[in-house]
């Protein structure tokens, strides 16, 4: 089973930015697809963004729009999610994970079948 290491979260002040990295063991070719769930104390568990390997297509969470992105460095089998004018309610642990109930440009469903992260805590306060 691939393997997941996750690095990057920390505190920030509301409007920073935060990279979290997602290095993967095994090649690309081993999940369908990657991204990151974030759970927050109280709150369900959500879809933040992930790649579907097949079509290339990517998901972001309406929360999450035009301040997230997600990016692939192939060549270390590494996934970024670059986070910026962070905001309060993005307070939360930060999971990578793999192979999604569903994951495409409309859509991202938080059953994992394939592996988990660690996780890493964000945490967006003045």
């Amino acid at each position: 089973q691939v393997q997941l290491v996750e690095s990057g979260g920390g505190l920030v002040q509301p409007g920073g930015s935060l990279r979290l990295s997602c290095a993967a063991s095994g090649s690309t070719s081993d999940y369908y697809h990657i991204g990151w769930i974030r759970q927050a104390p109280g709150k369900e568990r959500e879809g933040v963004s992930c790649i579907n390997n097949g079509d290339l297509s990517v998901y972001y969470a309406t929360s999450v729009k035009g301040r997230f992105t997600i990016s692939r460095d192939n060549s270390k089998n590494t996934v970024y999610l670059q986070m910026n004018s962070l905001k309060p309610e993005d307070t939360a642990v930060y999971y990578c994970a793999t192979d999604f109930n569903l994951c495409d440009s409309e859509d991202m469903g938080v059953l994992v079948a394939g592996s988990w992260g660690q996780g890493t805590q964000v945490t967006v306060s003045s």
